[in-house]
């Protein structure tokens, strides 16, 4: 049977945690594209960083639904999604009005859904493998141990800028 102060500890202990996450929340997150990055930043400091994968085609700007292109570009976080196809997600406010009417000058659907998401659920490499390729339909990807500490520090309403 758990003494009263080992509740107490605990709760104490637990309490002190969230106020580390809590004062730890990014307010940038960073996508360099040629290098395969996502840096979380607070004042412009780094805090965290990981290798990611993106889609087939990571070079350029997306133009188009189905391009296999990740966006580039200032965009937001503006919801996450606990329960997604891959794991966890996290929207990218992807297209913006740019995009909306460069899209519109070509003739075709700018796309959208674009995640910051986990794993994919049916591949058969081991994560950290699995992010040496680059195997989304343009969204970002990272391994799900990844995405929890990314869903802890990252809050709906952070800035994301997607670099070349």
């Amino acid at each position: 049977m758990l003494s009263i102060k080992s509740v107490v500890l605990s709760l104490l202990l637990l309490n002190i945690s969230n106020v580390a996450l809590a004062s730890e929340q990014v307010d940038l997150v960073v996508i360099k594209k040629s290098k395969s990055m996502m840096q979380l930043l607070q004042q412009g400091k780094v805090l965290k960083q990981y290798r990611i994968a993106m889609g087939d085609s990571p070079k350029g700007h997306k133009l188009s639904e189905g391009d296999q292109r990740t966006p580039e570009g200032r965009y937001v976080l503006d919801y996450k999604k606990p329960n997604s196809a891959y794991y966890r997600s996290i929207h990218i406010s992807y297209p913006n009005d740019e995009d909306r009417f460069r899209a519109r000058a070509l003739g075709v659907s700018p796309g959208g859904q674009i995640m910051i998401h986990g794993e994919n659920p049916h591949s058969d490499l081991p994560p950290e493998e699995a992010q040496q390729y680059n195997w989304t339909n343009g969204c970002i990807a990272v391994t799900n141990k990844q995405m929890d500490e990314i869903w802890q520090l990252v809050q709906a309403g952070t800035p994301i800028e997607i670099w070349p």
